[in-house]
């Protein structure tokens, strides 16, 4: 390594802060670069929240199973008008949980009513891209569950309609918002990584695709279809791209995997995306696999790594970032944008209060959001085609590009 490209140890370890209630760093130079507060602590403390507008944004929320988990009814920018939901009970639960006496049956009563201005869509992942187009033809904003879609043509459909109204998308991907993967973003955007030369995303949830769900859709789903929760490890710290793929599945034992909608034979998969910055990323989605639960990653770039870990989170770390250096470590706590007073972060690593404070603020500040429809396609798409490479025993294929 040329000598002006390296890190130097000293200028590493002599100049780390490291502090227990965040993450504090003085100036650390990287390739010849002098990068001053490398991580700027963004304390959660709901007393550091200040109200910019009195605007109130009136959502319309659809499906009483994930969508009764947010806090639309907490924000001090939002009132929830209406919910729907296709079964009559958990279209009361939505009601009981808002405190909302409006109620439609369906998706395509509740985007007629004029003084809603945005939808939650938590319907059924394959009706997804389908709901996020019948509600921008509406004229309304909308916030849609994981993954986008489920099919390219719906991507596509979704992209056009974007484009054609200007109303603001975005994808409730929770990874985005737990504390390990904000924190890799913030370090990354800092430039203490470098180009990433390889990353990890892992989802593991043994048996989800017996769930119920409407018309059983998750009944031997096929893995990488959804796969935000492992792609946002690397899409959603850098914003740069997956090229192309290569795919392996393991064939399931059960006998939904010899006969279902999907044609799929796989409980787990396996993919090696090729980058847009000439890396490498894994990801796995497993339902097959047992004492294997949840969300995690990690990064290797040129200048650090970061590594989220069950043992640094049970010793209430998280994850940790190592630069050059043996032991160049930063150890951090929250450093998540703060929350309105009384507001829940909710679970999935408390993200879902984030997701919606995030969502809310973007129209009441008239901006794109943080996982907005380019960064929602680019979490989503790789894994549908990433399920038709396993479909053909690993041969690699490319992914299309669908941002401006």
């Amino acid at each position: 390594m040329n000598k002006n490209d390296q890190l130097s140890r000293r200028n590493f370890l002599g100049k780390i802060t490291t502090v227990t209630a965040g993450l504090a760093v003085t100036g650390i130079t990287i390739s010849g670069k002098q990068i001053d507060d490398p991580v700027i602590l963004s304390n959660s403390d709901p007393e550091q929240w200040v109200q910019k507008s009195d605007k109130k944004i009136r959502i319309g929320v659809v499906g009483g199973g994930f969508g009764s988990a947010f806090f639309w009814h907490q924000h001090p920018n939002c009132i929830v008008e209406a919910v729907s939901d296709l079964q009559d009970d958990r279209r009361k639960k939505l009601m009981d949980v808002y405190k909302c006496d409006k109620s439609y049956e369906s998706l395509e009563k509740l985007v007629l009513d004029d003084k809603i201005d945005a939808v939650a869509v938590f319907t059924d992942a394959p009706s997804h891209g389908r709901h996020i187009v019948e509600v921008l033809k509406h004229g309304k904003h909308c916030i849609t569950a994981v993954p986008l879609s489920m099919t390219l043509e719906d991507i596509s459909k979704v992209k056009e309609w974007k484009e054609k109204t200007g109303l603001k998308v975005m994808m409730a991907e929770t990874s985005v918002f737990r504390s390990d993967l904000y924190n890799a973003k913030l370090i990354y955007e800092k430039g203490m990584f470098g180009k990433i030369v390889y990353s990890e995303g892992e989802y593991y949830h043994p048996n989800v695709d017996t769930a119920w769900g409407y018309k059983e859709w998750r009944n031997a789903l096929p893995p990488l279809l959804y796969p935000t929760h492992a792609t946002a490890y690397y899409i959603g710290v850098t914003r740069k791209r997956f090229k192309s793929v290569s795919s392996l599945g393991f064939k399931g034992s059960a006998p939904r995997y010899k006969n279902n909608e999907y044609n799929n034979p796989f409980s787990s998969e396996t993919a090696l995306f090729e980058t847009s910055e000439g890396g490498m990323s894994r990801i796995n989605v497993f339902w097959g696999a047992e004492g294997a639960h949840g969300e995690t990653g990690r990064l290797f770039g040129e200048l650090g790594r970061f590594d989220k870990n069950v043992l640094h989170v049970g010793k209430g770390i998280g994850a940790k970032y190592e630069g050059v250096g043996d032991k160049g470590e930063i150890k951090y706590g929250d450093n998540r944008p703060p929350l309105p007073p009384k507001m829940e972060k909710g679970g999935h690593g408390g993200s879902q209060g984030y997701l919606t404070n995030e969502f809310i603020m973007a129209l009441v500040e008239d901006r794109e959001p943080l996982i907005d429809v380019y960064e929602a396609i680019a979490m989503t798409a790789p894994g549908i085609v990433a399920h038709q490479s396993a479909l053909k025993n690993g041969e690699r294929l490319t992914i299309p590009s669908f941002d401006k």
